[in-house]
């Protein structure tokens, strides 16, 4: 059938994962750093993602296409509730996960007094499966890669590890997929200039480990990077 639909210029897309985030129903993937429309019958052709696009990437066009499935897409959000879509979409539809970048100079040079700890996360999201592959805070970044339950086990986690670095974070336990494709994205499409890996002692850690190790390789870059390893009496190993 003829229809209105969205159509997405990828010359003009930067990857920022901003229209991905703002679709409700789930028609958009980020693939190789661009997005993508991957299911025209979850498009509804209301246009949410257009005024999500900071560069004009989106607009509409009338075309052959599948009609809106409306079942299809209440399915398709109930499971991503569930947590049973292999294929998690960045942001899944959440305004929590839309990207931001916090104000850095003041607050890396703030001051932490007694009992006023700082914050040192410098952008929003911080989860792996939903940050977007480019992005403007990964600009000349220092990327520090950590397993989620560092920041617990260790104190002193913001100050020693997070300041003055773009943190991303995960869990290949719990998250039961590889983040070396996303990762490897991140740091080829990205001027990173330095990584680390923090993770736990615990041998689930080592695939976080290994995702991080395989991206810088495949990644084609030389580019600086270590491992510290956290115990679970949240001391440093090495």
């Amino acid at each position: 059938m003829i229809r209105k639909i969205i159509h997405i210029d990828e010359e003009k897309c930067n990857g920022c994962g901003l229209c991905a985030s703002a679709c409700h129903e789930g028609a958009i993937d980020m693939v190789g750093g661009k997005a993508k429309l991957m299911r025209e019958h979850f498009c509804d052709g209301f246009g949410d993602c257009l005024p999500s696009c900071p560069t004009g990437a989106i607009s509409f066009e009338e075309r052959e296409a599948p009609a809106y499935d409306e079942a299809a897409v209440r399915k398709a959000q109930e499971d991503r509730k569930t947590g049973s879509m292999k294929q998690v979409q960045p942001g899944g539809g959440c305004p929590g996960s839309r990207m931001m970048e916090f104000e850095k100079s003041g607050k890396e040079r703030a001051p932490v007094s007694a009992g006023q700890p700082v914050s040192r996360l410098a952008q929003w999201p911080c989860q792996i499966r939903l940050l977007p592959t480019e992005a403007p805070f990964f600009a000349g970044a220092k990327l520090l890669i950590a397993a989620d339950c560092t920041a617990y086990a260790y104190a002193g986690m913001h100050e020693d590890f997070m300041r003055g670095k773009v943190t991303i974070i995960g869990c290949p336990k719990l998250d039961a997929v590889d983040y070396s494709e996303k990762l490897t994205e991140i740091i080829r499409n990205n001027d990173i200039r330095s990584v680390t890996i923090v993770r736990m002692e615990v041998p689930c850690c080592g695939g976080l480990q290994r995702a991080a190790e395989n991206a810088l390789r495949n990644s084609g870059k030389f580019i600086p990077w270590q491992v510290v390893t956290i115990s679970r009496d949240g001391r440093i190993l090495d």
